[in-house]
């Protein structure tokens, strides 16, 4: 339960509650199930405090500095979150279905099992986070910054990714179904067993990205760099291969039925046995 002290002074206004926060900077603050559903919190401190099911649907909180606080099982819903630091925070389970959360700063958060479905992270840094199980369905990740974040069995079907850096991100058994991922770096990136049916990969970076046993069905991939990925054991099932780089590619056990690969480069790579 929050500490009706802490609330009330939050409450009084942001002058009242910085003055407060610098004269007891180590004093550890719990606003846990407050109901602060559509207020003012812009620019607010809220470093490392206890948020645990805190209802801020629909508050603003454009540039609060949230970084270390507990949101676990928060509701966020429609809040927006413009250019806020939430690094190192744990959002595990929290609800932030149509939040914003453009320029926002989610370096090292843990968002697993979070619902982030048609959330808006267009250019956000989301850096060595912990997303594995996060909802990303039909949410805006484009231009936003995903480079050695866990994503495994993330829901990501219908996500914008274009021009994302998912370098050395690991994407295994997630659901990038019907994703739009054109032009994303995907150096090193780890996609195994993932499904990216009916993708958009045109003129995306996969070099040395592992895709054994990925699911490219219908995949578009014109013009993608493959170069050295391992596709091995992948299902191309009708993918549009045409001028991707695949050379030196690990293409063996890949199914390539009704592929197109035409003006594909193919130097060095392993070919599945006719």
């Amino acid at each position: 339960m929050a500490n009706p002290e802490h609330l009330a002074l939050l409450q009084s206004g942001a002058v009242t509650w910085i003055e407060w926060r610098k004269q007891n900077p180590q004093l550890e603050i719990d606003l846990s199930t407050a109901n602060l559903q559509g207020e003012n919190f812009r620019g607010a401190n809220l470093q490392g405090v206890n948020l645990t099911k805190v209802d801020f649907s629909h508050a603003l909180l454009v540039r609060t500095n949230l970084s270390g606080a507990n949101l676990s099982s928060a509701n966020l819903r429609q809040a927006k979150l413009i250019g806020a630091n939430l690094s190192e925070a744990n959002l595990s389970i929290a609800n932030l279905r149509n939040a914003t959360l453009t320029q926002a700063n989610l370096s090292q958060v843990n968002l697993i099992g979070a619902d982030l479905s048609e959330a808006n992270l267009i250019g956000a840094g989301i850096t060595d986070a912990n997303l594995i199980g996060t909802d990303f369905r039909n949410t805006n990740l484009k231009d936003a910054d995903l480079a050695a974040a866990k994503l495994i069995r993330s829901n990501l079907c219908f996500a914008n990714l274009v021009g994302a850096n998912l370098i050395t991100t690991d994407l295994s058994e997630a659901n990038l179904y019907e994703a739009e991922l054109m032009q994303t770096y995907l150096y090193q990136g780890n996609l195994y067993k993932a499904n990216l049916t009916s993708s958009h990969l045109g003129s995306s970076y996969l070099f040395r990205a592992n895709l054994s046993e990925a699911n490219l069905t219908n995949a578009d991939l014109t013009c993608a760099n493959l170069t050295g990925a391992n596709l091995r054991g992948a299902n191309l099932t009708g993918a549009n291969l045409r001028g991707a780089n695949l050379t030196g590619a690990n293409l063996r056990g890949a199914n390539l039925t009704g592929a197109n690969l035409r003006g594909a480069n193919l130097t060095g790579a392993i070919m599945p046995v006719l």
